[in-house]
């Protein structure tokens, strides 16, 4: 069995990712008034660009990937129910399982929510709205590691 490489994406290219999301969000009619990133891995980017476009952020509890963690979707069912524009992010949407987990939980209520993710693969179940970088994990199995994931500092 091939090891699978791993790649150590850094803050410098989360900058990149973050601007190029802004400027495809400037390129529509649509701006988000809230930003609910997706807890963990979506915290630090959806941190800087609320800072960055100035409005409120706000943690979902999405973990799909531990098993034992419950998600605890609260602050969604909340945030759904009002008229506010809000963007979803993560660092990556890998397989399109955790934004499709979080698509059923809004019962068709989506024409205010938006999608983004710094790194979209391609092949993905689900198509963001908003991207930094795309790559095709079916070409390039590598494995990326952020650096709030990397504790080999």
């Amino acid at each position: 069995m091939k090891e699978l490489k791993n790649y150590f994406f850094t803050i410098d290219e989360m900058h990149r990712a973050l601007i190029e999301i802004r400027k495809q969000i400037n390129k529509t009619e649509w701006l988000p008034e809230l930003i609910l990133s997706v807890n963990r891995g979506g915290c630090v980017p959806g941190v800087y660009l609320s800072h960055a476009i100035n409005v409120p952020h706000k943690v979902l509890d999405v973990q799909l990937r531990y098993d034992k963690n419950k998600p605890n979707c609260k602050v969604l069912k909340k945030s759904i129910n009002s008229p506010l524009n809000i963007l979803i992010i993560d660092d990556i949407n890998d397989s399109g399982a955790t934004f499709e987990f979080i698509k059923k939980l809004q019962n068709n209520q989506d024409s205010n929510i938006r999608y983004a993710a710094l790194i979209d693969n391609i092949p993905s179940s689900f198509k963001v709205d908003f991207r930094g970088k795309q790559i095709d994990k079916s070409l390039d199995p590598t494995w990326i590691i952020f650096p709030w994931e990397n504790d080999q500092n």
